[in-house]
């Protein structure tokens, strides 16, 4: 599985192919698709491209994607869209056209409400697990822990060089994870050498315009679709090297 993550937290000062507007995230999401990509992350936005968990902004936009592919479509919940937990909580009541799935990082206040809600509203959720947080051992605790549909494994670590140590760092705290499948994936210098350990461990991952603007060789990604179709490569040559290394070495 290799999820696109059209956004993010990206501006359009990121460059033109950063889509933000519902028709943007649609073409994007298609061209994805087209290149692999078996499911789809995505930020909606204000008009003024800020972050938003209103029912009038995400619906829009899963209505624009949901048109253009048959993937499952996810959102986030990410704290920075509406940090009050109380408020965040009822903006996520208030949705009356629902995400497949939605990430809830666990290391925020409310995560438990939040992927409580979903999960009694029937959609998916990806336990967001980040480096250099608490969040692994509050997940541990969590009495939804076995109901999510996979932990979104995220290394923070931006650095080529030590990115693919904090992945398996991550990946030890975590544990069996409850026994649910692992999405891992890295951002920035730190996506490329996380997706290829994704590829060498048989994990699920993901890429797009939010985890990095750049492909391997340094050139800058042209859109989404490119990415995937790179991404696709990459883990295909990990999962070689895994092949090649054989049981047990």
């Amino acid at each position: 599985m290799v999820q696109v993550c059209l956004n993010g937290r990206r501006s359009a000062a990121d460059g033109a192919g950063v889509p933000l507007s519902p028709d943007d995230l649609a073409r994007s999401a298609a061209g994805a698709v087209a290149a692999g990509a078996t499911s789809v992350h995505v930020h909606p936005r204000t008009p003024c491209g800020h972050d938003s968990l209103s029912p009038g902004v995400i619906a829009p936009a899963l209505e624009a994607i949901r048109a253009r592919v048959r993937v499952p479509v996810g959102v986030t919940t990410g704290a920075w869209a509406e940090p009050d937990p109380a408020a965040r909580l009822a903006r996520v009541r208030s949705w009356r056209v629902l995400p497949d799935f939605a990430s809830v990082n666990w290391h925020e206040p409310g995560a438990e409400e939040v992927a409580a809600q979903l999960l009694g509203a029937g959609v998916g959720v990806e336990a967001g697990i980040w480096s250099g947080t608490d969040g692994a051992a509050r997940f541990a605790l969590s009495p939804v822990r076995t109901r999510v549909l996979r932990v979104l494994a995220e290394v923070t670590d931006p650095h080529p060089a030590t990115a693919g140590s904090s992945a398996r760092a991550l990946l030890a705290g975590l544990g069996t994870a409850a026994g649910r499948p692992v999405l891992l994936h890295g951002e920035e210098g730190g996506a490329w050498p996380v997706l290829r350990l994704a590829g060498r461990l048989g994990l699920a991952t993901r890429i797009g315009l939010e985890d990095t603007l750049l492909l391997p060789d340094g050139r800058r990604a042209v859109s989404n679709a490119e990415l995937v179709a790179e991404a696709l490569l990459q883990y295909g040559r990990g999962a070689q090297s895994a092949g090649d290394r054989g049981p047990g070495r």
